[in-house]
């Protein structure tokens, strides 16, 4: 029965995106000077598995991909070619176009074969020594290497030889490339088939029995090409009988890349194997013969065999997020129950409020473990820079070197995707308009090589990520001269940090000349929103000559939110704890009027727009003075304004509900929760408040 390899596709998705990472932040970090053959060794293996199970599924433009790499590699493994930086540039060019191929997989849709036929035909080149792309297309996939045999008889004495190897498993299953390899090997001479495995098997070892003048290096050149890396085992005939078999050969030096034998009939220990890193686990086993096992002691036979599981398995994000939801929905299912037994006699049931006191604290601790399953290592984010400061670092002919810190800080899987590309804008503003040339630094006093560090830490209930350089800091004449041209009002008067806000202004850019990187005015401005979006804030700090310093604040989940409740009239709501300033009564002379109405209160000599949200909601019965109620102060992108309250209620962990996705968009409100007496809170949008507080007092003033 045919096997529908469709349904394993996303294990090969995944594990091929795996090992693109893994292969891009080695080839980045490899010193090519004294390049760490351990790193050289990973990015074969990394290439070798994608080539193995990309030939397994079919996608012939990978595997043809990654078997060129798969060669240059080889030949840097073994001394015949040097790393140098053309070489490690191709590499990381040809992880690209894997991705892409990837992503074209993925999605079902045609690739483009241009680039993969472009980048294949480069590493060939790269692979016979050239510096350009061979004129020649690529060379066939299945065709062995061209091997010279002696000139003449008396060249070399005639041997025999028993050769054993494992094919790999996309030339396993065509048994007509192994037909046209025996047919290459009995022109170089004699050939019999020792063993071989059954036809219907995808993996199995091959023994072939030879006569033949060849060199031990030149018959394992011809066979090395179809076989498994390190399965090739060459011996004299009289030799044979003692040596493993190639299949053990291959798996002491791969574990996973080679076939798992057969179990002997003796108990032995077994070691699980780590299936999903290599496909694994949907390839058959293979027929095989057991390697010999060593009688075991009689207590030993009947000791039970250990098997050592994978510590992780593969779960889709939508179910772990239907999980997060279920829980959402128990924990209010549980304040529900909480705020009933509030009203019932402690002392006549209190076995009951015992239970529920228990309830509370599991639901609690189960709550935070299924929220630490969405949470990943910004680690993920981190890795992709090297690459990106490579690259532009060499484009703008700029030596930089990047430092990271804190990359096992957790974030929630949401906030990791939507983090990356305001990081990347950042990274990329402080290279090219941080970091200056090595002759301006030079002349500077400076080493010619800059820094940028990126550093992610927990403080308080956030996540705190800085972005931050050694180069030239903002040029504060500059932004206000700037900012003048471009209509905004920029008193000499602003604070540093005023001054800094400006360049987050859409369409405010500072760089004399448009190129390629930066210079249009549309990278820090989306940096702000997005962020703002996540709930966060950013902050600057620089100083002329020293260096620039970025800070993003991000909440650790979008999941739940530590917030205040408010009343209002008859209605509830929650704010945010990380835009809360501070609460405070109000008395008549901190109020001041424009154009007649109760607009501003002065607080320590600054003057704080009001939001009255009785009004700002249309909530009846709401408190209209001013001297009665509670101001909240919040803070939100360097703004402050004063929400009008009836009064303060408590502070709660709230689960997030959207609000559009089950109602509408509202302004001025990010989502709803559901409170433990089953009533729905909405939870305030606080930027939005503060920012429209300013446009309405502008709109006065």
């Amino acid at each position: 029965m045919a096997i529908d390899m469709t349904q394993f596709y996303q294990v090969f998705f995944d594990e091929a995106d795996e090992h693109l990472a893994q292969m891009e932040s080695l080839l980045v970090a490899l010193d090519l000077t004294a390049p760490d053959m351990e790193d050289v060794n990973a990015i074969f293996r990394a290439a070798h598995s994608i080539k193995g199970s990309s030939g397994t599924f079919g996608f012939d433009d990978m595997m043809e991909i990654t078997h060129v790499m798969e060669t240059l590699l080889d030949k840097v493994r073994k001394g015949e070619l040097a790393l140098d930086t053309e070489r490690v540039d191709a590499c990381l060019r040809a992880g690209d176009v894997l991705r892409t191929l990837l992503g074209a997989h993925r999605g079902g849709q045609a690739a483009d074969p241009a680039a993969a036929a472009l980048i294949r035909d480069r590493l060939n080149a790269l692979c016979a020594g050239e510096g350009a792309p061979a004129a020649a297309s690529a060379t066939p996939l299945v065709a062995p290497p061209a091997v010279s045999a002696p000139a003449s008889p008396d060249d070399a004495e005639m041997r025999s030889l028993e050769v054993r190897f494992v094919p790999e498993p996309h030339v396993a299953g065509q048994r007509e490339l192994m037909s046209n390899m025996l047919e290459e090997l009995a022109r170089l001479g004699s050939v019999e088939v020792l063993e071989e495995p059954p036809p219907d098997a995808q993996y199995g070892q091959w023994r072939l029995a030879m006569c033949t003048r060849l060199s031990e290096a030149d018959l394992r050149g011809v066979i090395d090409f179809m076989a498994e890396p390190r399965s090739v085992v060459i011996l004299a005939r009289s030799d044979a009988a003692a040596a493993p078999p190639a299949s053990a050969t291959a798996e002491a030096a791969y574990g996973f890349f080679a076939p798992r034998p057969a179990a002997a009939e003796a108990e032995v220990e077994v070691e699980a194997v780590d299936e999903e890193a290599a496909f694994g686990f949907f390839a058959p086993l293979p027929a095989v013969a057991p390697p010999a096992v060593p009688a075991e002691p009689a207590d030993a036979a009947s000791a039970p065999a250990k098997v050592k599981a994978d510590s992780s398995i593969r779960v889709s994000v939508e179910k772990v997020d239907q999980l997060i939801n279920m829980v959402g929905e128990l924990v209010i299912t549980q304040s529900m129950l909480q705020q009933s037994a509030s009203q019932i006699n402690p002392v006549l049931f209190e076995s009951l409020m015992s239970s529920l006191v228990q309830l509370e604290r599991n639901t609690r601790d189960l709550q935070e473990s299924v929220m630490s399953i969405r949470m990943m290592p910004i680690s993920a984010v981190f890795s992709r820079f090297p690459r990106v400061v490579r690259d532009l670092s060499q484009k703008l002919g700029k030596q930089v070197e990047l430092k990271t810190r804190g990359e096992t800080t957790e974030l929630d899987r949401g906030l990791i995707e939507r983090v990356a590309d305001p990081l990347t804008h950042l990274v990329r503003n402080s290279l090219d308009h941080g970091i200056e040339s090595p002759e301006a630094r030079r002349a500077a006093g400076k080493a010619e090589s800059g820094t940028i560090t990126l550093a992610a830490a927990h403080k308080g209930g956030s996540v705190v990520i800085e972005v931050s350089d050694d180069g030239a800091g903002l040029d504060r004449a500059r932004i206000l001269a700037t900012a003048r041209e471009r209509g905004i009002v920029a008193p000499d008067s602003l604070s540093d940090a005023e001054v800094w806000a400006l360049i987050f202004d859409a369409g405010f850019s500072t760089a004399k000349e448009v190129t390629e990187v930066s210079g249009r005015g549309v990278g820090m401005d989306v940096v702000k929103k997005n962020i703002a979006a996540m709930g966060g804030r950013v902050e600057i700090e620089s100083m002329l000559g020293v260096g620039t310093r970025i800070t993003v604040r991000l909440p650790l989940t979008l999941a739940i939110l530590d917030g205040m409740s408010v009343r209002v009239g008859g209605e509830t709501y929650i704010l945010p704890l990380n835009y809360v300033v501070e609460s405070l009564q109000v008395t008549r002379d901190m109020v001041h009027s424009i154009s007649g109405a109760d607009r501003l209160i002065r607080l320590r000599g600054e003057f704080i727009s009001v939001v009255p949200l009785g009004t700002r909601f249309g909530v009846a019965q709401a408190q209209t003075d001013w001297c009665a109620g509670i101001m909240v102060v919040v803070e939100a992108d360097g703004l402050k304004a004063a929400l009008f309250v009836d009064e303060l209620g408590g502070q709660h962990q709230v689960v997030i509900k959207s609000l559009q996705a089950n109602f509408r968009r509202v302004d001025g409100v990010s989502g709803a929760t559901i409170m433990g007496d089953g009533q729905v809170a909405m939870i305030l949008d606080a930027p939005s408040l503060v920012s429209g507080a300013r446009r309405r007092l502008q709109s006065v003033a």
